[in-house]
């Protein structure tokens, strides 16, 4: 209770001083799927340039180490609105069964009790529909790519004409216009992109054509000393469908994601795909040749999808910018969880390894972050409820988990130190990708992971030495002392964080 209350107090103090207009701060949330940092050139990707992501953190702040406590879509939602873990939040997995409890706690309406008028237009994700918003629009489930329906707070479905992203956007535009300028904003813009199936915009479909990727070190990755890994089902190899994920062969006159394409929009993607389908041909009898194939084709869709997702970004921070409104508004840019593009051979997320649990995040907020800056501390998605409220002046309920990242932009040392260490924890099994449940700890150096169900055991990661996580040193006698002290950790945040079905793993050990 103390750590909580002095962080609050840091957090008041340094809002205080660094932001001295009257008036409270529009909040303006832009929460992507599956977007993963090796695909933003601002974190050094060599795969695309995204100049609109990339404006945000020259103008802000980029986290190098942005991380989510359990890397699934719907959980990740929850942990945004609620600031707690899956476990305390009760949205566990995706499940359809499992719908999220909207009548808990949750950051847009403490945010409406400090005068806030609150919105969150785009996906959604949370089958319960949402609750405590002034406005609301959001896609059922996942959404289509094209002509996509959306629910209305009439709890009406209608159909869209056009690109889902590019709709997003106008929804979001439209709203902000005709919001009540009296009042501060809160408006989180949930985007589609870029999640799975990767149908690109029109425009798009030829944009990395000519291009050659390179293929990451560990694409061909034979899963040695690493059970969990071996047994998943999210390979490019075999689990990436030649007809719905790359496109080969579709009949468009089917109900369903293509068949909602327009005429001119189906005669673009069969004039692509046929290409396409041609070279696959070709090579369909040689099975390396083919999953080279694929994973040049998964990522060209996968970059292409991200693309509109940059340009429309781009146009939400163009209107800002045309109505003043850029002045006095924290910008947040950040996805559910990362991805993995071919690391270990895979596509999709769920593991607690670097790439699924990492997630981009890009911060702007002027008079309070300096443009520029870098943050290197470790934070989690956990950590965005409370810095929402910490800029509005809200005072932080003692309840939520994470901590405000306000004070991390200070000039000023805090009183106690930032946290050394990350919790995990995934449940999500066996369908659909079959990844064991387990959860884990997180260091600057060091990773231990307990697996549990099927694949029942531990490994360990040595960060500095194994960026990839290539070479489980669980039993190694040289981290055998390595291995307690992160046990110890361990057991410390599963009670930190109230996880007692974890702590009941690791009293078994």
């Amino acid at each position: 209770m103390l750590r909580k209350y002095i962080f609050l107090l840091i957090g008041v103090l340094f809002y205080s001083a660094g932001f001295s207009q009257s008036k409270k701060p529009n909040i303006l949330v832009i929460f992507t799927d599956d977007h993963a940092q090796q695909a933003i050139s601002a974190y050094g990707s060599k795969l695309m340039q995204t100049p609109n992501i990339d404006r945000i953190a020259k103008e802000g702040v980029l986290f190098s180490n942005s991380f989510v406590t359990n890397s699934i879509c719907a959980p990740s939602r929850a942990v945004l609105l609620t600031g707690k873990y899956s476990h305390m939040n009760g949205l566990i997995d995706n499940s359809p069964k499992r719908n999220f409890n909207g009548g808990q706690q949750q950051v847009q309406k403490l945010l409406h009790d400090e005068g806030y008028q609150t919105a969150w237009i785009g996906k959604w994700h949370l089958q319960s529909l949402p609750v405590g918003f002034d406005y609301w629009k959001i896609l059922p489930d996942q959404g289509n790519y094209f002509q996509p329906d959306f629910i209305n707070m009439q709890n009406d479905t209608v159909r869209h004409k056009g690109y889902t992203t590019d709709i997003i956007s106008d929804f979001s535009i439209d709203w902000l216009d005709k919001r009540n300028e009296d009042k501060p904003f809160f408006m989180v813009i949930g985007e589609k992109a870029t999640h799975r199936n990767w149908m690109p915009d029109i425009q798009d479909l030829d944009a990395f054509d000519g291009i050659e990727f390179p293929y990451p070190d560990n694409f061909f990755d034979d899963y040695q000393n690493r059970k969990a890994a071996a047994d998943q089902d999210m390979t490019i190899s075999k689990t990436m469908l030649l007809r719905n994920d790359l496109k080969m062969n579709v009949n468009y006159q089917l109900p369903g994601m293509f068949g909602r394409m327009s005429p001119s929009e189906k005669a673009a993607y069969e004039k692509y795909y046929a290409k396409e389908a041609d070279v696959y041909d070709k090579i369909k009898k040689d099975s390396i040749a083919v999953v080279k194939w694929k994973y040049q084709r998964y990522l060209k869709d996968y970059l292409s999808t991200a693309r509109s997702l940059d340009r429309n970004i781009g146009r939400i921070l163009r209107y800002l910018d045309s109505t003043g409104l850029a002045k006095n508004t924290l910008v947040i840019y950040t996805s559910d969880q990362g991805f993995y593009l071919g690391e270990h051979g895979w596509f999709d997320k769920r593991f607690i390894y670097e790439e699924s649990m990492r997630t981009p995040l890009v911060m702007r907020f002027p008079g309070v972050i300096k443009p520029g800056s870098k943050q290197t501390e470790l934070v989690m998605n956990i950590d965005l409820a409370p810095t929402l409220l910490n800029a509005a002046g809200k005072e932080v309920p003692l309840d939520i988990q994470g901590n405000s990242m306000l004070p991390l932009l200070s000039k000023k040392p805090l009183v106690k130190p930032w946290r050394n260490a990350l919790y995990y924890h995934y449940y999500e099994y066996p369908e659909p990708h079959h990844v064991s449940p387990h959860f884990g700890v997180r260091t600057q150096q060091y990773k231990l992971i307990r697996f549990y169900g099927p694949a029942d055991n531990w490994e360990l990661y040595d960060l500095k030495k194994d960026t990839k996580e290539m070479h489980n040193l669980y039993g190694d006698p040289a981290y055998a002392k390595i291995i307690v002290d992160l046990q110890k950790q361990l057991t410390q945040l599963a009670t930190q964080f109230k996880d007692e079905q974890a702590l009941a793993i690791l009293q078994k050990k």
